[in-house]
């Protein structure tokens, strides 16, 4: 009997073990087919992409965008800051004055910029390659100017008076240059030139000759014919110009010494140029006789940073 007995424990010891193992697989079995939830990805700090970012690499190193800008704003920050609060003083006075900058005076303004330059385009492929500003950057930057200097000058008032009084003595300013319409032959020698200019007293034509006879493949297809250029036109060469100068309507010249040998030339006509835009010229006037009067623009900034308490606080910076 008490075999018997001791065997019936070794039974239910083993069931029971038996039955924990049962659990313990099935539980194991649930787990692996149940689909466990991907870990949340850590919260990265705000610009740490950016900052670690390389933007340039040499041998084994790699510079990144934060030490990029660490050196520009040590050598270059404390400028554009300052331009920064240069910009945002006159901003806030322009609001407070209600003063401020007409589409048709930033554009007048931009046009006298432009001067001198072939076309709108050069000027601003130019400001580009030679500052590194976009057109709309020149355009903010020229209305930046344009209403600083009506801020300084707010209180002035120039009289048409002292306009006209400047203008009469200053007229090489405002004097009103001299068209020519010209003609030209060009021709490798004198001997050459010679006999166009006995062809022409003969009564041949001078667009024909130029056609026959001219090697300037820029006018001689046009019959020599340069259109309307002005006394200092830096793509005319200066003798034919100062030839020009000195001749007739209808007149032609005696061989003129060039760069691709000799040239015969005609004055077709000439024409004072007149400035459409005399009301501009008097504006710019005004606004020049104001501003002698105002004082330097940088301490009128500098009393604007006061009035508006602009501070910088970083000490790197000041």
């Amino acid at each position: 009997m008490h075999n018997v007995n001791r065997l019936w424990g070794v039974i239910i010891v083993l069931a029971i073990g038996i039955l924990l193992l049962a659990s313990l697989l099935i539980s194991h079995a649930v787990n692996q087919s149940e689909p466990r939830p991907s870990p949340e990805p850590e919260p990265k700090q705000q610009g740490e992409d950016k900052n670690t970012q390389v933007v340039a690499k040499i041998g084994n190193r790699d510079i990144t965008m934060a030490e990029l800008q660490t050196v520009l704003t040590r050598h270059y920050g404390a400028e554009q800051l300052g331009q920064m609060l240069d910009r945002e003083v006159i901003r806030l006075e322009g609001n407070e004055t209600q003063i401020t900058v007409s589409s048709a005076e930033l554009n007048r303004e931009l046009k006298r910029m432009q001067q001198g330059y072939e076309s709108e385009q050069q000027f601003y492929d130019s400001m580009q390659s030679q500052l590194g500003m976009s057109q709309q950057e020149i355009k903010e930057d020229v209305s930046n100017k344009l209403l600083l200097e009506k801020l300084a000058t707010a209180s002035i008032h120039i009289t048409d008076p002292q306009v006209d009084t400047y203008i009469s003595t200053h007229a090489d300013e405002f004097k009103q240059d001299t068209e020519y319409n010209i003609q030209q032959i060009i021709v490798s020698t004198k001997d050459q030139a010679t006999k166009v200019i006995a062809a022409l007293a003969k009564g041949e034509n001078f667009a024909t000759l130029a056609r026959d006879r001219s090697i300037d493949d820029a006018t001689n297809n046009s019959g020599g014919d340069l259109g309307w250029v002005e006394s200092d036109d830096p793509f005319v060469e200066a003798p034919i110009l100062e030839t020009a100068k000195l001749l007739k309507i209808g007149e032609v010249s005696k061989p003129v010494p060039v760069s691709q040998g000799f040239a015969v030339v005609s004055l077709k006509n000439r024409r004072e140029k007149t400035n459409p835009d005399q009301a501009f010229i008097r504006e710019n006037v005004r606004r020049e006789l104001a501003l002698q009067q105002a004082p330097p623009l940088k301490d009128f900034v500098t009393q604007l940073r006061g009035k508006w308490k602009a501070t910088v606080t970083d000490p790197t910076l000041r």
